[in-house]
């Protein structure tokens, strides 16, 4: 491990007492800062007993000012924007803000191997971590799922680590190398953060290759349009590592019914034997594999983790089949692009349910689709007016849900009728599914908003979808 190299004593405040940071505020104190956490919200009592539990001094409900201001440094929770007027006075006096992820990096040399993307991440990076943990490497799960990076640092430090990076931690990093870095794919997501400029967003998640050197390796997807022509704007210094359909240029690759995989010793798998399913999960497979084979892992184990990999909760989760009906949850669907994939992966007619608190979405990336596969769709949230406009000029009808359930006859209700059904609870929604949804339909959950106009988090929405569907069944 790196050894501490500061000679005098510095004041370290973490803004957030969530996961990361409670995590840095923990390996800062075992490094000899003087620490200070600060929370607006009520902090949660696991994250309260471990500051107590290591002495560490914190205050929830507010930021004061003469407790923060005179820090050295700030680890910032991802989740508060520069808007913030904490975050203004900070930025404005010259105080850096960094990242826990940059943090925690400072005190380990184990290997980083970081996924980044607008969609899949969350299944790419639990699916390296598999084929990690089945090759019997010492390997921690950090980022936005996992543990605390800088509590896995201070507790325990692993060999590797495998990072789930949202585009909020990137703005953050600054001496950070990524030792492998992906990029799936950029679409527009996240608008609302940042002044409604794509190019942010994008300049946001091309900085998983800044301080890449030669010997490093950058995994990506030849075939995302945004990526191709950022790409020729400033080529990484890594050495590049392609997926995508062209067998000529791509390091893996479908073809015909086969995926290869040729970082090192070339890996030939029947995409069908892929225990996800999707055109974008062979994607996410493809990359997994690549970075696998970059650290040495055979592909014998490669295949075991293809084939056999359970998938994430809350992203294409079968939940059950009722009278006839398939019950999908896809909630973490916070964008546009991600229900794309998931519409793209349905087989069977379906009801889809959308809605939520919107970041500047264009629906219409997923016209085609919804129009090809959905005849019903069904508004869950305070605020549907944008999805009302948008899928009526589509030729959705307004079917209000009681006319809907009682199958009255009308134009808007009658079994032909493209329709869409509002309603502002899950309850409401999962009702309005149950009985619009007919006997080898599928009702999918991939609302393309975050979930935070009724719930806590899209793993919320998910749950309580779920208790919902099951609790159809009595």
């Amino acid at each position: 491990m790196i050894t501490d190299k500061m000679e005098n004593k510095q004041r370290l405040v973490a803004l957030g007492a969530g996961e990361s940071g409670v995590g840095a505020a923990i390996l800062a104190k075992e490094k000899g800062y003087d620490v200070f956490v600060s929370d607006m919200g009520e902090i949660k009592p696991r994250y309260a007993a471990l500051l107590e539990q290591y002495g560490i001094p914190y205050e929830s409900g507010k930021h004061s000012a003469e407790l923060i201001l005179n820090t050295d440094e700030v680890v910032k929770s991802p989740g508060i924007p520069d808007t913030a007027p904490m975050v203004k006075a900070l930025i404005e006096q010259g105080t850096p803000i960094i990242s826990e992820i940059e943090f925690a990096a400072r005190y380990t040399d184990a290997k980083m191997i970081c996924i980044t993307g607008s969609n899949g991440k969350t299944t790419t990076t639990s699916l390296i971590y598999d084929m990690l943990r089945r090759a019997g490497l010492d390997v921690g799960l950090a980022g936005n799922i996992g543990n605390s990076l800088a509590l896995q640092v201070a507790q325990q430090d692993h060999a590797y680590y495998v990072i789930e990076l949202s585009s909020f931690q990137l703005d953050n990093m600054y001496d950070f190398r990524a030792d492998i870095a992906i990029l799936l794919n950029i679409t527009p997501d996240h608008l609302d953060r940042y002044n409604f400029e794509f190019q942010n967003y994008i300049n946001a998640k091309m900085r998983i290759t800044r301080n890449q050197r030669p010997e490093d390796a950058f995994i990506y997807w030849s075939g995302d349009p945004v990526i191709d022509r950022e790409l020729k704007k400033r080529l990484p210094t890594a050495t590049l590592y392609p997926f995508g359909e062209q067998p000529d240029q791509d390091i893996a690759y479908v073809s015909g019914r086969n995926m290869v995989v040729a970082a090192r010793q070339p890996l030939e798998l029947p995409a069908e034997l892929l225990s996800l399913k999707g055109k974008h999960n062979q994607y996410n497979s493809m990359a997994a594999a690549i970075a696998a084979q970059l650290l040495g892992i055979s592909n014998a184990i490669i295949r075991q983790s293809l084939t056999s990999f359970a998938g994430v909760e809350h992203r294409l989760q079968y939940i059950a089949t009722i009278r006839g009906v398939r019950w999908i949850n896809d909630s973490k669907a916070t964008n546009v692009n991600s229900c794309w994939y998931a519409l793209e992966a349905m087989t069977t007619p379906t009801v889809l349910i959308l809605g939520g608190k919107d970041k500047g979405n264009d629906y219409s990336e997923i016209d085609q689709l919804v129009l090809n596969k959905c005849h019903t769709l069904v508004f869950m949230g305070l605020h549907n007016e944008k999805l009302i406009e948008h899928f009526s000029a589509l030729g959705y009808l307004p079917a209000e849900t009681d006319s809907a359930l009682a199958g009255d006859g009308s134009e808007a209700n009658s079994s032909k009728a493209k329709r869409y059904i509002n309603t502002h609870t899950l309850a409401d929604a999962v009702q309005a599914c149950y009985a619009a949804a007919r006997e080898g339909d599928t009702v999918l959950l991939s609302p393309c908003c975050a979930s935070f106009d009724l719930f806590k988090s899209y793993e919320d929405r998910g749950e309580q979808f779920m208790a919902a569907v099951r609790g159809l069944k009595i």
